[in-house]
């Protein structure tokens, strides 16, 4: 076989990285002298057991804008609520992210955690204390929460994207609709408001901010000093290298005793939490 290149750079996400280990067995395989490594690159952090990968505090901060707005959007109207869908269809991490650095965040979902809306310690019970207390909440909701309790008809059910997922409905404007009518039904004739933002691709779509570019500039070092060295099958983490097996097992999610969710606010995550400890008492 004529090979003539000696070192193989991959990056990407967690899809990249299944592929990088496909070509390292390869590699494996046919005996060739050739080093593979994988640089994790997505804004979404949800590559398996990396700390950070590059683009992911970018579109934290962009994301962060998007917060502040809706939180200016609903404190400036009677009982008001911002409504923040951000990207994230199997993990939170940008939505957690996102709210821990915003600090005016009331509630946030995300797929890694069940909630609900109707009844004791559901979503509209919740936001209906708030805007008691506060006159005003903001809500900050992952693309991929929600999905199980979203109606669906049976070809949406079979519905499946160019990569063969699952299609995710839109979980931001089924929420704004249900809010509106929640509280038509339980305040009739009071006054009610949702600010709808939905930055998508924006927060991606950016020049990378300083702290990602000397994250990139470390990445790039680690793999090629990796490289050189002798190391092959391996990806390049903040101060450490993993093997690229490991890194492809599945995404990285968020951990229910993490830092980032021990530091969240109290409202973060309250169904699923107030469901766990029901069950136990029952």
């Amino acid at each position: 076989m004529d090979i003539r290149m000696i070192q193989v750079y991959c990056i990407g996400g967690d899809g990249t990285m299944r592929g990088a280990v496909k070509i390292f067995e390869e590699i494996q395989r046919s005996k060739l002298c050739v080093s593979i490594t994988g640089i994790p690159k997505t804004v979404d952090n949800d590559i398996g057991i990396i700390d950070r990968s590059f683009g992911f505090q970018t579109a934290v901060e962009m994301a962060q804008q998007a917060i502040n707005a809706a939180h200016v959007e609903a404190e400036s109207a009677v009982n008001g609520i911002g409504l923040v869908k951000l990207m994230g269809r199997s993990t939170g991490h940008i939505a957690l992210h996102a709210t821990l650095s915003s600090r005016d965040v009331d509630c946030c979902l995300i797929p890694e955690n069940d909630f609900y809306l109707e009844g004791k310690g559901g979503l509209f019970e919740f936001l209906d204390q708030r805007l008691k207390q506060n006159g005003h909440a903001v809500v900050v909701v992952a693309e991929g929460a929600g999905q199980d309790i979203i109606p669906r008809t049976d070809a949406q059910k079979q519905e499946k994207d160019e990569s063969g997922n699952p299609v995710f409905l839109d979980v931001g404007a089924w929420l704004k609709t249900e809010l509106k009518n929640w509280w038509e039904r339980e305040h009739p004739g009071e006054l009610f408001t949702v600010k709808y933002i939905d930055p998508t691709y924006m927060i991606r779509a950016v020049p990378a901010n300083a702290t990602d570019n000397l994250y990139c500039t470390l990445l790039a070092h680690s793999a090629i000093h990796g490289v050189m060295a002798g190391y092959t099958g391996f990806v390049t983490d903040a101060a450490r290298i993993r093997k690229l097996v490991d890194v492809s097992n599945g995404p990285g999610l968020v951990h229910d005793h993490g830092h980032a969710l021990v530091h969240a606010p109290q409202a973060s995550l309250f169904c699923d939490r107030q469901k766990t400890v029901r069950q136990k008492l029952s």
